[in-house]
């Protein structure tokens, strides 16, 4: 199995279901390097960065999944290596 390392970016709005985001979170919890979050009240949205590392189909799974969440948006950063497992 090939994985690679990420970085997903993930916007929360307000209002939006953040049960969701941890639930999508909380599944692929085993290929979860850390997360950081940050609550930015002033402008009422979470901020959230998930490193990862795991297949590409994996992230890419994760990142659609959160994408498709109404007013949650996520985007990924990949690093260029690939790593054989």
């Amino acid at each position: 199995m090939e994985t690679r390392v990420a970085v997903v970016s993930i916007i929360i709005e307000a209002g939006s279901d953040v049960e969701k985001v941890n639930a999508l979170l909380h599944e692929f919890a085993p290929y979860i390097l850390g997360r950081m979050g940050i609550p930015y009240r002033r402008r009422a949205i979470n901020i959230i960065s998930v490193a990862m590392e795991a297949p590409q189909d994996a992230v890419n799974t994760l990142t659609g999944k959160l994408g498709r969440l109404p007013g949650v948006s996520a985007k990924t950063m990949y690093s260029g290596k690939i790593y054989a497992e």
